[in-house]
Order: C-alpha cells, then sequence, then structure tokens
C-alpha cells in the first residue's frame, strides 16, 4: 500500500510540474537562443498588479498555455518595478529609483523604458535573436493569449500586416486551449 501511494504521488507530482511554466531570466533567455533559437516570451507585471496575479492564477497555470509556451518559447518573468539588473543586448539596466521600503508602486525599470512599457501586465514577444515583436497589453485569457502565442510562434504574423488582415486571421482562428 505504502509503494502505491509513492508511485500516485510521485506521478501527480510529475503530471502538476509539467503543467508549470519554466521561467528563466533574460539573460539566461537570450544565451539558450544561441544553442536552440526560440521565441522570448516576457511576463512584465508587478508586485501591486491585480490583472497581474490574475494571468498568473488563470492563465499561466492553466496546463495548455504552460505546455504550449515550454514547447515554442523561452519564458521570462520580469518584474518592470523590480530592483533586478538585467543585462540585455549589450547594456545594462537598473532602477535607479527603486523604494525598497514600498510594498506597493514603485519607480519603473529601465528595461521596461526600453520595451515601452506603460501598464501591466504587458506580455513581450521576442523573436529568436532577441528583438520585441509585440506587446499584448492587459488581462488575457487562455483562449486570448492562446491566439497571441500561435500568430508569432508559427511566424503567420509576418503576413498579417493589416487591422483588416489581423480580424480575417482571428475570426478564423481555430481554437485548441481549454479555459
Amino acid at each position: 500500500m505504502k509503494n502505491v501511494f509513492i508511485v500516485v504521488f510521485t506521478f501527480l507530482s510529475i503530471s502538476i510540474y509539467a503543467q508549470e511554466i519554466k521561467w528563466m531570466s533574460l539573460e539566461k533567455a537570450v544565451e539558450a537562443q544561441k544553442i536552440n533559437p526560440k521565441k522570448i516570451f516576457i511576463d512584465a507585471y508587478t508586485i501591486w498588479c491585480g490583472p497581474c496575479k490574475m494571468l498568473d492564477k488563470n492563465t499561466f497555470s492553466n496546463k495548455d498555455v504552460a505546455a504550449y509556451i515550454n514547447k515554442n518559447y523561452y519564458a521570462v518573468k520580469f518584474n518592470a518595478e523590480g530592483n533586478e539588473t538585467i543585462k540585455f543586448q549589450g547594456k545594462t539596466y537598473v532602477n535607479p529609483n527603486f523604494n525598497p521600503n514600498t510594498s506597493g508602486r514603485n519607480s519603473s525599470h529601465e528595461l521596461s523604458s526600453y520595451f515601452g512599457i506603460r501598464a501591466y501586465p504587458t506580455m513581450l514577444f521576442l523573436d529568436e535573436k532577441a528583438a520585441l515583436l509585440s506587446p499584448i497589453t492587459g488581462y488575457q485569457t487562455p483562449r486570448q493569449l492562446e491566439l497571441f502565442l500561435k500568430v508569432f510562434a508559427s511566424n503567420d504574423y509576418k503576413n498579417v500586416k493589416t487591422k483588416e488582415a489581423w480580424e480575417v486571421y482571428s475570426s478564423k482562428f481555430k481554437f485548441e486551449f481549454k479555459e
């Protein structure tokens, strides 16, 4: 009986782990691209942002979202008001006005300015050479995010150059993720 419990517990632990996004630093993602080119997905969040927390709870914990991101992207969690030192494309980014004594809003990280982040959450899609493809701002359900994850991973975005083309693409899109 004890062995059965251990096997079941191990299986459940592996299943739960397999459903989590494998987050890494931006530096590690860029290094990984040199060995195995993949796009980068960045979740730019803040500690006080309610929709950011909803993304973590409802969207990033979704097994379809997690599996797709892990397979097709290097995933980066970036606190856009944090105090982390980040080296990216030959430059060092910091948050010189960071206030460690606040538990709410803080100053914006220099990397946030580089990417033009003005609202939270913002999800950034970078190509295989770490160049910005597009930001997506605001809370997204698993199915809403699926559309963006797949248009960039498949390179279909290269053929969608107008608002009309986007409307056609998104209207014909076949959703597969479960909510």
